[in-house]
């Protein structure tokens, strides 16, 4: 892909601007520090093809994204929102600089840093968030759930209750509808009169749905219609990812993507989705594993951001997603793949290039590529979609993600990545894709290995990124150069390792074995080699701080 072609992105490679100042505290320094970690881009779109009725639309619903920022702030801690009002009080450099961090992060913990806080006072990230009472042990929870009626067991664990405590300490579960009630009713609102001004039937439909989702609490059929949305506005907007819920993966964090979709790059890109029953037939588990009929034919859709809201801002921007999560839509219709180009290609150019000149063997630096690293990000977001997920053990019917716990994001992240590369592998030996991609891909995979864990392993992506260096690793897959302190993919050791790594996965998350998950993941750390390199990226931005001009 020519990279010239940056079509609605500008980037904006220069540090934030700090004013002079006569003194300096060491947290001033440390401050600007973690923020030069992150490099100003301005992400935006051509909106000129948009019809006046999308256009009116469209401000509505960035109005509506923006609504989605408190909500996810009052679901991280119960002392969040006073503490950004406290900020955006202090005048000083140190709380203007603060500040700024609080908003990269959406919070007061730097999730680069391991969670730690930075902001004076602010205890250690609760791992509950708000979802369950602060007081509230995971043993509680998990001896109340056990003998409750399946009906309510659903809702306990349910994506999208609270738990809390009654007049006698008792657990209950309460819907979002009514704890966030003050909130959900204006996004209603928001959503309901961008509906009135498109001209698109399938957002109109969507955001009618989803508007009586918000005050219903019932979010099936504007999922359903969520993945029937073929709009130029493509809009996720709502509860989705569980990634905040740290004991137990069950509950549903707030957020919003406002893009527009690439009807180009989408074309191009579709004819993945008709081969995903064909990757999961040769899938390397016991056929028994395999899913015989997947659902509907996955949707892909290219996009370019224009506005987000909520858990899409904090801190390490996602240049993908495959949604819905609720297991039902995913074996009904399948679940639906969006990747957001503009990020990519501000990720690729202003972070991967640089890293790959540091970490690789200068003869494998050329293989660096945008195109096997965008379609290597398609092929996690479709992988998410195949391998199991509802599962059966001993006559128990329930989910790869109810048996692996607080370990499910880590280690399904781990499965997307790994059997992303075996699915491409697997379509480059039918003749499906050029022959060329092959030593690419695996070499700019190994470059992303070192953007994703500079994460720091507390996030579920780099976690599963270290275990799986780790593993290939030890496979002879990727070869350290202790003089040069540089690596290098042994191809051929590389096509085996993912096979047999992909096969390891998808059994444990067959079997539901805890346990397993466990140990895999204990291999997700910072070795002495992989720590060496990474101490010579500190000049390299580990992300983006984007700017969404068409959102100000």
């Amino acid at each position: 892909m020519n990279l010239s072609r940056l079509a609605g992105i500008t980037l904006v490679a220069v540090l934030f601007f700090i004013p002079a100042c006569t003194t300096q505290t060491p947290m001033d320094t440390q401050l600007a520090s973690s923020i030069k970690r992150f490099a100003p881009t301005v992400i935006t779109a051509d909106t000129s093809r948009l019809s006046a009725g999308n256009k009116a639309a469209l401000k509505k619903l960035i109005a509506a994204a923006r609504l989605m920022d408190s909500l996810y702030l009052r679901q991280t801690w119960s002392g969040t929102m006073e503490v950004m009002k406290a900020l955006e009080a202090d005048t000083t450099l140190e709380g203007r600089e603060t500040l700024r961090y609080f908003r990269i992060n959406m919070g007061p913990w730097s999730g680069l840093d391991h969670d730690s806080a930075f902001v004076k006072g602010v205890p250690p990230r609760p791992p509950q968030a708000t979802f369950y009472p602060d007081d509230m042990r995971k043993e509680e929870f998990t001896e109340w759930a056990a003998k409750l009626p399946n009906s309510e067991k659903e809702k306990a664990t349910g994506f999208f209750y609270v738990i809390r405590r009654d007049s006698a300490k008792k657990l209950y579960a309460v819907t979002y509808s009514t704890e966030y009630r003050d909130l959900l009713g204006p996004a209603a609102g928001l959503l309901r009169e961008a509906a009135s001004l498109t001209d698109d039937p399938s957002l109109k439909a969507f955001l009618e749905k989803r508007a009586d989702a918000f005050l219903s609490n019932d979010y099936y059929d504007s999922d359903l219609a969520w993945m029937d949305l073929d709009s130029p506005i493509d809009v996720t907007i709502g509860p989705y990812e569980s990634y905040m819920d740290r004991l137990f993966n069950y509950k549903a964090a707030f957020e919003a993507y406002i893009s527009l979709r690439d009807d180009a790059e989408t074309a191009r890109l579709a004819h993945f989705a008709g081969r995903l029953q064909e990757i999961e037939d040769h899938l390397p588990i016991d056929p028994a594993f395999r899913n015989p009929k997947l659902g509907a034919l996955a949707p892909v859709r290219v996009v370019d951001e224009v506005a987000i809201g909520g858990e899409a801002l904090a801190g390490v921007q996602a240049a993908a997603y495959n949604l819905p999560n609720d297991e039902r839509i995913v074996k009904e219709k399948g679940s639906k793949r969006v990747l957001m180009k503009n990020v990519q290609e501000a990720k690729f150019t202003l972070i991967l290039k640089p890293i790959a000149g540091v970490v690789l063997a200068p003869a494998q630096q050329p293989l660096v590529a945008f195109d096997p690293f965008f379609t290597h990000i398609l092929a996690h977001e479709l992988m998410h979609g195949l391998g199991p997920h509802n599962i059966t053990l001993a006559g128990r019917k329930t989910t790869v993600r109810h048996e692996l716990k607080e370990l499910y994001s880590a280690f399904e992240e781990a499965k997307a990545d790994i059997s992303g590369l075996f699915a491409l592998q697997y379509l480059i030996d039918a003749g499906a894709l050029d022959k060329t991609l092959e030593q690419q891909m695996y070499v700019t995979f190994l470059t992303g290995v070192f953007r994703s864990v500079r994460f720091g392993t507390n996030e579920a992506h780099s976690r599963g990124m270290a275990m799986q260096f780790n593993y290939l690793s030890d496979e002879g897959a990727y070869v350290y150069d202790e003089q040069a302190g540089t690596y290098s993919v042994d191809i051929a050791k590389m096509k085996g390792a993912v096979r047999k790594l992909t096969g390891e996965i998808m059994t444990v998350q067959a079997t539901g074995d805890y346990g397993a998950a466990k140990r895999m993941l204990g291999m997700g750390v910072i070795r002495p080699p992989m720590q060496r390199v990474l101490d010579r990226l500190s000049a390299i931005p580990v992300d983006i701080a984007p700017e969404f001009p068409l959102a100000e």
